[in-house]
């Protein structure tokens, strides 16, 4: 159940705390109030989209949280969830949810650990039944009747498994169309297989680039370093003209004049002599360093070789050597799909009429089911019907066989005929408003104890109806809070004279803004709030103690 709501300022909540009891809660107030701001809060904690349009005027965010306490019945479920989602497990069979909601994000917590959206809304699942007004139409809608009657019958798990084959039958299906609208024609498969071939002959692989580009820089540049130290040692002494022929012919012309000058003579030719020398010695010393630089020439032209081709894949295919092998990946499949189209197309429709096969025999199991709960179902709405003002009405489940698909083959109507000697229609035809919400009653009374949903809320579950049959209405919300705990805005004194526990939503204007407060009613308090409702005055304060009575 839920034990408390914590609300900061959340529309015209600035801050608001409400323990909830057991069995039975009514929440009464004027309209306007802000009454549905509670049921608006609970909806987000569970999972429902916040707008910032909810933070109250004035504030950056608000914050919203909720303790629940949990029956032994959901114990296994909640834990389930919480540790799919990678949360820390419960403790003292409690989980605390809090929402603090920004105009710009949404940070959720389960147990003060940060949780997704989706964990919220899983555990709503399990945890809180709300109906609000909209549900009076969707109540109309074949497809909601469907899940209400396998809803009481536990049929999830069976047509999960209708819906897992379908949605298998339907993959199948699509793609086996795809491969009939794309089947290459025979020009096209004459290209695949040249890009098979082309891409092929080169036997690349997707990793093989960055270490071939590694190692070809290396080679690259002990080829660069050695073709340049031998250009500098053939400067030297090796090449024609190489500075030590220079020197050479410089000495020779000197001679020319040593008979004029000897002394001079002398002086330069050793100057020649040990430029000579120095020549010598550094050719020397640059061909022994080029004679330590390891080059296999044959290596290096065949890193150049597997480059260029990779290169020309690449610019044909590419532009990465990925999308090359992913290129040649995909012209062997669309080749083998126009080589093998008969076989494949075989294999697909093969599998299509097993499944559909597996398809109808689970559909014919949910449906043999559905049919035979069916009845006790009717007999069930009948009987909380009655006790809620149709004494002699009659209400049944309408079967017709539909194509197979995720939930079955089934379409469901529910009959029902409000009084005796009226023709029996399906609900979406003679049901008024009011007698809709009475229906809605009845299916949450019989589902309540078919299933072990802890809390029950309701939005003007009573909308539309009044006098004797809003007292019956209120009666009924009583008893369902004996199994449940039941929260419910009502606008009628005989729902809310109903409830194990009263609380009022109030709303007052203080210096320009507007605030809304809720709190528990007891004693005189309670009984003024059901003689504003009856419409005030002395008459009213009677009638209201009589109800409270």
């Amino acid at each position: 159940m839920i034990e408390w709501i914590r609300i900061k300022n959340l529309a015209l909540i600035e801050e608001a705390e409400i323990e909830f009891k057991s069995g039975f809660n009514v929440i009464t107030g004027e309209t306007g109030a802000g009454k549905t701001i509670l049921i608006g809060a609970i909806g987000m904690l569970l999972g429902e989209r916040a707008d910032k349009a909810s933070i109250r005027t004035g504030c950056s965010s608000c914050e919203i949280s909720m303790s629940f306490a949990l029956p032994s019945s959901v114990s296994k479920s909640v834990s389930e969830i919480l540790d799919t989602a990678g949360l820390p497990p419960v403790e003292d069979k409690q989980v605390q949810i809090r929402r603090i909601i920004t105009a710009t994000s949404s940070r959720n917590f389960i147990n003060d650990s940060p949780a997704a959206l989706q964990t919220l809304r899983n555990l709503g699942n399990i945890l809180i039944d709300t109906h609000g007004p909209h549900e009076h139409q969707s109540l109309l809608r074949q497809s909601v009747q469907l899940e209400l009657l396998d809803r009481y019958g536990s049929l999830e798990k069976l047509t999960s498994e209708a819906s897992g084959i379908y949605e298998e039958l339907k993959k199948s299906r699509i793609e086996r169309e795809e491969l009939e609208k794309g089947i290459p024609s025979s020009s096209e498969a004459e290209h695949f297989r040249f890009i098979v071939s082309d891409i092929a002959k080169a036997g690349v692989n997707a990793d093989e680039e960055e270490e071939l580009i590694t190692r070809h820089r290396l080679a690259s540049n002990s080829h660069d370093v050695l073709e340049t130290a031998k250009n500098a040692a053939g400067m030297l002494k090796e090449s024609e003209g190489s500075l030590t022929d220079r020197i050479s012919e410089i000495y020779r012309v000197i001679q020319g004049f040593e008979g004029a000058d000897p002394e001079m003579a002398a002086k330069f030719l050793k100057q020649c002599e040990s430029l000579t020398e120095t020549a010598n010695e550094l050719a020397d010393g640059i061909q022994r360093y080029t004679g330590n630089i390891e080059l296999d020439e044959k290596e290096f032209t065949e890193l150049e070789e597997r480059l260029r081709i990779i290169q020309n894949l690449k610019r044909r295919y590419g532009p990465t050597l990925a999308d090359v092998v992913n290129t040649a990946e995909n012209a062997r499949r669309r080749l083998d799909e126009f080589e093998n189209f008969e076989s494949i197309r075989s294999g697909f429709i093969g599998k299509e009429k097993s499944l559909n096969d597996k398809l109808l025999k689970k559909c014919s199991e949910i449906s043999k089911k559905r049919r035979e709960l069916s009845a006790k179902f009717a007999k069930k709405v009948c009987g909380e019907l009655r006790k809620l003002g149709f004494a002699r009405s009659d209400f049944t489940v309408d079967f017709k066989q539909t194509e197979p698909g995720p939930s079955g083959f089934d379409v469901v109507d529910f009959i029902f005929s409000p009084n005796p000697g009226e023709t029996a229609k399906p609900l979406r035809e003679i049901a008024s408003s009011g007698e809709i919400s009475r229906v809605m009653l009845a299916l949450k009374t019989v589902l309540s104890a078919a299933d072990s949903i802890p809390v029950l809320v309701f939005d003007e579950i009573d909308v539309n109806i009044g006098g004797e049959t809003a007292m019956i209405v209120g009666q009924e919300l009583k008893a369902l809070g004996n199994s449940h705990q039941v929260l419910c805005i009502s606008h009628l004194p005989q729902v809310a004279a109903c409830a194990d526990t009263h609380y009022s939503v109030e709303k007052s204007v203080v210096k320009g803004r507007t605030f809304t407060a809720i709190n528990e009613l007891k004693n005189a308090d309670r009984k003024s709030e059901i003689a504003r409702m009856l419409g005030g005055g002395k008459a009213a304060e009677k009638h209201a103690e009589e109800m409270l009575e």
